[in-house]
């Protein structure tokens, strides 16, 4: 007779599901408060959403001091995987999500905000992307990814303008087809090996001294056609600038930030160890991909006419830039990920939001899109704060020292060089140079433009205190950046070696 399996509950270490739960309870709690009284100020939802996060943020801090303690926890039969890598990444979608949920506080146009059922739709996102990084498992990642995807579909449709329906729809269809191809890469990968463990695919692969290449050449091309989709890779970026259009500035700065950082950790545990394994063919295609992005998407901002649809396209060539640290594959580009990223959400999401503030509720006779590079001329004269804070911005996001991405690109300039790749240091300097281009166009717009009576509006004026607050955070991380980027590289690096990556 078999004997009965017991297992305890100390040996699932539920905990380690501690900060999914904390938002998964909050978005619960908003829709239960809705049940019993609905009508409430989105004030509360705010205020409750906000707390659930900090709470969040406080259990994945705590399991950074355990991690740095005692090294790496596994929990719920080692599904969960609480490791540096899923540390640094859950800080970062936490902390970008605390400054989005305050620009609920603005005026009532955006009226997407005056339903609960989008604040918990937030926090649903927020612990699918939480499950995605701190895991490696191939059916965990799906479900986290699954589950993040579902509610940022319907996010951008709330906004209820006609792109809006249009962005959501495109955004699902590509999300279904990356869905597909994730399963069936993932499916490839356990048929070959056994296992769904991204560690213990590396180890049956390595053991086997990658005997069934071509089913590993098919399973790779599908989970990298997946991730080409869900990081705007080209050529498989064509939904990105259309659905940044349709939606709400501030959740279009968002999604450049938050999906794309929860794809580069599951991106850097599934190639990294195919990289260092000296499968030359994916280093190839990495190489290309790569390369490709950064430039392709560079050119295309170039001649855009809708400052929009240009942020839309440089997320895209940044994205292709930091994509560089999996190709490289070292500790240094790792942390420099990491260190790009960190500086790149305060950066991004705030030039994201000015363009909320100067939003239009109705488009002028002859304009074909919200934020044509003429709205903004001689900002200057009309809104000089707004047009500094702006233009410190699109500094920042080109690069020009002192401001934050300077240090975030030389950093992984030197971790391309440091490794050998001289060569793609250079185009990634160069591409840096080209993008710095269409960021100045904004700036003489901006400065050197007289201003046109039909943008006349003086939008400052409506933007809320958070709002302002949110600006002001985001445009003092990006000035002092040069002051916090010693004591952050040695945080990240410390997280990043312990991790073994």
């Amino acid at each position: 007779m078999l004997e009965p399996i017991t297992v305890s509950l100390a040996s699932l270490n539920v905990t380690t599901m501690a900060p999914m739960l904390i938002a998964i309870v909050g978005a619960l709690t908003i829709l239960s408060i809705d049940l019993f009284k609905d009508g409430l100020h989105k004030s509360l939802y705010v205020m409750v959403a906000l707390l659930f996060l900090l709470l969040d943020l406080g259990a994945v801090v705590d399991f950074g001091t355990i991690f740095l303690r005692n090294g790496t926890v596994l929990g719920m039969f080692n599904m969960m995987l609480i490791d540096g890598l899923a540390i640094l990444s859950q800080i970062i979608i936490v902390v970008a999500s605390m400054l989005f949920i305050p620009l609920a506080l603005t005026s009532k146009r955006f009226h997407e905000y005056n339903y609960p059922e989008y604040f918990a739709l937030f926090l649903f996102m927020i612990a699918g992307f939480q499950f995605m990084v701190a895991t490696d498992n191939l059916i965990m990642i799906f479900i986290g990814l699954e589950t993040a995807s579902l509610a940022l579909y319907t996010l951008i449709a709330l906004h209820n303008r006609s792109k809006s329906f249009e962005a959501a729809v495109k955004y699902f269809t590509m999300g279904a087809l990356a869905a597909g191809f994730f399963a069936f890469g993932s499916m490839v990968l356990y048929a070959i090996t056994g296992s769904v463990e991204i560690n213990q695919i590396a180890l049956s692969l390595a053991k086997d001294e990658y005997a069934n290449i071509g089913y590993v050449l098919l399973g790779i091309t599908f989970l990298l056609a997946a991730f080409g989709f869900k990081l705007s890779m080209v050529p498989f970026h064509t939904w990105t600038p259309d659905v940044y259009e349709g939606s709400s500035a501030a959740l279009a700065g968002y999604m450049s930030i938050v999906p794309k950082v929860a794809g580069f950790v599951v991106a850097m545990r599934l190639f990294e160890f195919l990289v260092h394994s000296g499968v030359v063919w994916l280093q190839v295609i990495l190489y290309i991909i790569v390369v490709v992005t950064m430039t392709a998407s560079n050119i295309w901002a170039l001649v855009q006419s809708d400052v929009k649809r240009m942020l839309a396209y440089s997320s895209i060539s940044h994205a292709g830039f930091v994509m560089a640290a999996i190709l490289i594959g070292s500790t240094q580009s790792n942390t420099g990920l990491f260190l790009y990223w960190a500086l790149f959400s305060f950066t991004n999401l705030g030039a994201f939001t000015m363009l909320w503030v100067n939003r239009q509720k109705n488009l002028i006779a002859g304009q074909s899109s919200d934020h044509p590079y003429e709205k903004f001329s001689g900002m200057i004269r009309t809104m000089p704060m707004a047009a500094v804070v702006m233009a410190l911005f699109m500094l920042s996001l080109a690069g020009v020292p002192p401001f934050a991405l300077f240090w975030g690109k030389m950093y992984m300039i030197g971790a391309a060089v440091s490794s050998g790749y001289t060569v793609l240091a250079l185009i990634m300097a160069l591409n840096s140079a080209i993008a710095a281009y269409y960021y100045l166009k904004l700036i003489v717009f901006m400065f050197m433009k007289e201003p046109m009576a039909a943008y006349g509006e003086n939008y400052l004026l409506n933007a809320s205190l958070s709002l302002k607050t949110i600006i002001g955070i985001a445009a003092v991380a990006t000035i002092f950046a040069v002051i916090a980027v010693n004591p952050l590289l040695k945080v990240i690096t410390l997280f990043v070696y312990n991790s073994g990556y």
